[in-house]
Formats: structure tokens, sequence, C-alpha cells
């Protein structure tokens, strides 16, 4: 009996779907209008969020070794500030890296140092360039390399870093504001679109209520319909928002800017997972609240 009474009210959800083509044609259209939007945000939230990984990932620290320092000392403290928490990679710049590094900046720096280094004499230390795994563990992780034997002195753009840590903690608050302001939006608008469906059924709703049907019983198919308009609308909307994004990101990444900064887009496959299984509870969700709160008025007694 339970399984006959919830397969009709999935029946019923499905026939009012088809049978309501007006009021389920609104829905989806505006439910689409409105998940387009909130997928361009998400997109945009999603590569900017990647694109400062990547800008976060070229900071680095210089670790400057002292100059008496042996091979197997310096061996010994790369290892130790390899195995430090947070520290992702370390690369060994030696001194004749560092001068030939200096040298290739302009032809009247090397004629400088050309003179300075006569006699194989090199002013420069010896080096470690440490890249972090999470740039809020920055300060952290100088003051433990720190008191490490033959650390010379550490230098960092942790103006840099700690600017680069603010935006993309901005970036990611104000995205996340955005998305939850648009599902409510979304809420409401279908709220009051499938109240229209509602509205135009509120005598067959009465005589249901005096026949001594449930409130659940009358509500269900409803939320099913809702449900189904919301999964629709996701599909649909995953569709056209890939087409459109491979689109807007084949001519990105062909200009000049981002040619020139070296940046990278993430594509859309790379989202795909996360923005369909976003897109489906958004959906199922927003159809399903939306209808509930559509029939709260007619259910009251």
């Amino acid at each position: 009996m339970k399984y006959s009474i919830f397969g009709y009210l999935i029946g019923e959800g499905f026939r009012n779907f088809f049978k309501n083509k007006k009021s389920t044609a609104a829905s989806i259209i505006i439910m689409c209008a409105t998940m387009f939007i909130f997928g361009i945000f998400f997109l945009i939230g999603e590569n900017v969020n990647y694109i400062i990984e990547q800008v976060q990932s070229e900071q680095a620290m210089q670790v400057f070794i002292e100059l008496d320092t042996t091979t197997e000392e310096q061996q010994a403290l790369q290892q130790q500030i390899q195995n430090t928490p947070y520290v992702n990679t370390v690369e060994y710049i030696s001194q004749e890296d560092a001068l030939n590094d200096v040298k290739s900046w302009s032809t009247d720096i090397e004629m400088a140092l050309g003179d300075i280094t006569v006699d194989g004499y090199n002013p420069f230390k010896a080096s470690f360039v440490v890249t972090l795994t999470d740039l809020t563990k920055n300060q952290e992780v100088q003051e433990q390399i720190n008191t490490y034997d033959h650390v010379a002195s550490i230098t960092a753009g942790n103006d840099t870093v700690n600017t680069l840590v603010n935006i993309a903690n901005g970036i990611r608050t104000a995205t996340g504001v955005i998305l939850i302001l648009l599902i409510l939006i979304s809420i409401f608008i279908i709220a009051n679109t499938i109240k229209l469906t509602v509205h135009a059924r509120r005598k067959e709703i009465s005589i249901m209520k005096y026949v001594g049907a449930t409130n659940g019983f009358i509500r269900w198919p409803f939320m099913v319909e809702g449900i189904i308009i919301g999964i629709v609308s996701a599909l649909i909307s995953v569709v056209i928002l890939g087409f459109a994004y491979n689109f807007v990101a084949d001519k990105l990444v062909g200009s000049s800017m981002v040619t020139i900064l070296n940046l990278n887009l993430l594509t859309f496959s790379d989202m795909l997972s996360m923005l369909f299984l976003v897109y489906i509870i958004m959906g199922i969700g927003i159809g399903a609240i939306g209808s509930a709160i559509s029939m709260k008025k007619y259910l009251e007694v």
C-alpha cells in the first residue's frame, strides 16, 4: 500500500510537470536564468582562486647559507628545511648560479662584477629557494628556519604574501555571499512562479482537504513537480554554461594579457563534476523548498 501511494505521488508530480506546460516552461526559464548567473559567478570564483593559487605557488622565500658551510652541512640543512611543516619545495642555488644570474641582468652589471670577482672571489652566498604549501604559514615557517644552524638570513616578500592571502580570502568571501544571495533569490522566484500553478488549482486542493487528504499527500506532488523542474533546469543550465564558458575561455586564453601574465584557466571539464553536483543539489533544493513555500498558504486550516 505504501509503495502504491508513493508511486501515485511521484506519478502525480510528473503528470503536473507535463500538464501545466505554461507554468512549467516559465519556471524552467526563470530557474535556468538564475542558475546561469549563479554558474557565471561560480566559474569566475573558481578561476580567480585558481589564478591566485598559481601566483601564490610562485611566491618563495630565499634562505641564505653562511659562507663557511660545508657541502655536507648544506645538504643536511636542505633536508631539515624540506622536513619543515608546510614546506613544498626546496631548490638549491649555488654561489656560481647566484653570480651568473646577477650578471645576466645587464652588460654594465656583468662588467662591474667582473672587476669585483677577480681571482675567483665570489661575494654571493649560496641559498635555498623555498616554496610553501600554505602561504598563511609564511611567518611561522620563517621563524622555524631561522632556528636552524648555518642559516645566514632569510628574504621574503611578506607584504606581497599577506596581500595575496587577503585578496584570496576576500574573493572567497565575496563569491560565497553572492552565491548565497542568488540561491535565496532563486527560491523566492521559483516559489512565486509555482504559486501560480498552485493558485490555479486551489479548488482542487480545497476539495482534497474536504475529503480528508493530509497536507503531506497534497503537498508531495507539487514538491515532486518542483524537484523535476529543478533537475531539468540544472541539466539545461550545465549545457548552456558549458558552451558559453568554452567560447569565452578560448578567447581569453588567446588574448595577449593572459599570455603575458603566463596564467592558466581551468577547463570546463575540470569544474564539471563539482558544478553538476552543485546544480543538482541546488535544483532539487530550490524546487522542493519553493514548492513547499508556495503550498503553505493553501494548506493552512
